[in-house]
């Protein structure tokens, strides 16, 4: 785990104190038990939990930079990444965690209660529906996503979400590029603009990965999102 830590360093430029450590020690013993008996993440060993589930996350900060008390939202969480690890790094934002399946939105109430984490909301919904929630609209300061869609898709699960001046965050691999120019239209419609693509390099893992930001500069269309399943079935 100091590894783990030191590298934190590294990408994040601030260090984590005994506390946040502990954290991270809880939740990985909690991810490689809740592992055993159901399915929540394809990654089963501490290592590899270290680097692609807590230094991947970790990661954001490199674009989010100090984040003290904003709003940020999490869609299609899973096991909680990014927005857990950037909730222990940064204990004043105020997290909302959106994840449809059962199991996994149960593991990360169970996180936030087990990690006594405050201000975090665990919504077991689909993005469409939180998009249509008008305590959920354009509320946010950050909407991020991990490999949970392509970009056209994930803009219109992200883009409402935000306030005018909000950004959008997408962990992508080495399709970043690609999938930035299919979405030119999907932004337009939605009121988003392409900011940059910034690449992250983690210690031994050899894919690309890259992280996109997406700002926000004018309201979304009450038509968006669209019903559930739409987004995917007809992107943008």
């Amino acid at each position: 785990m100091n590894y783990l830590l030191q590298e934190a360093v590294k990408i994040t430029g601030f260090p984590l104190n005994s506390q946040q450590q502990k954290a991270f020690e809880i939740y990985e013993s909690e991810l490689l038990t809740w592992n055993e008996k159901f399915n929540l993440t394809a990654i089963r060993d501490a290592e590899g939990i270290r680097i692609k589930h807590f230094l991947d996350s970790l990661s954001c900060l490199t674009v989010m930079k100090n984040l003290r008390n904003e709003r940020v939202i999490d869609i299609g969480t899973g096991a909680g990444f990014p927005g857990i690890p950037l909730k222990i790094a940064c204990p004043g934002i105020k997290l909302t965690l959106v994840e449809s399946v059962g199991k996994k939105a149960g593991f990360c109430k169970h996180m936030v209660e087990i990690l006594q984490l405050e201000n975090v909301e665990v919504l077991s919904l689909r993005a469409e529906e939180v998009g249509r929630l008008p305590n959920h609209r354009a509320q946010y300061d950050w909407a991020a996503a991990r490999a949970v869609a392509a970009l056209p898709i994930l803009s219109e699960y992200l883009i409402p979400l935000l306030k005018v001046g909000g950004s959008m965050l997408a962990q992508k691999g080495e399709s970043a590029h690609a999938e930035a120019q299919t979405s030119e239209n999907a932004l337009k419609l939605l009121g988003g603009r392409l900011e940059h693509i910034t690449k992250v390099i983690l210690p031994g893992v050899v894919e690309e990965r890259y992280l996109i930001v997406i700002k926000k500069v004018a309201a979304t269309a009450a038509t968006y999102p669209r019903t559930v399943g739409i987004p995917a079935k007809k992107p943008l």
